[in-house]
């Protein structure tokens, strides 16, 4: 059974970067895929990043492409998730997310989120 805890939010300056982590407990994390959602006030939840879970391939949102950076550890059971050139539309909770499925992706595990704002 994973357990997710992101890490590493805060205040940063548009045009800054910033790196948060995910640190995930259990035994099966090496056999998980993991995303990056992030959620601003009233918007809905998006799917930011995704990596399976060899880490050789990824996924990202054309909003966050070219400026974001999805990594994994599995030797430490931790997700990445490097934002760079970041803006103030980036502000929002960031959650990280893991997907047991072999089969397409279900994210069945949440962590509780981390926030993320970007002064302008």
């Amino acid at each position: 059974q994973v357990q997710l805890v992101e890490s590493g939010g805060g205040l940063v300056e548009a045009g800054g970067s910033l790196r948060v982590s995910c640190a995930a407990s259990g035994r099966t994390f090496s056999s998980y895929e993991m995303g990056w959602f992030r959620q601003a006030p009233g918007k809905e939840r998006e799917l930011v990043a995704a990596i399976r879970p060899s880490g050789g391939s990824t996924y990202y949102a054309d909003s966050v492409k070219g400026r974001f950076t999805i990594s994994r550890d599995n030797a430490k059971n931790t997700v990445y998730l490097q934002m760079n050139s970041l803006k103030p539309e980036d502000t929002a909770v960031y959650y990280c997310a893991a997907s047991g499925a072999i089969i397409g992706t279900k994210w069945d595990l949440w962590g509780q989120g981390t926030q993320v704002t970007v002064s302008s």
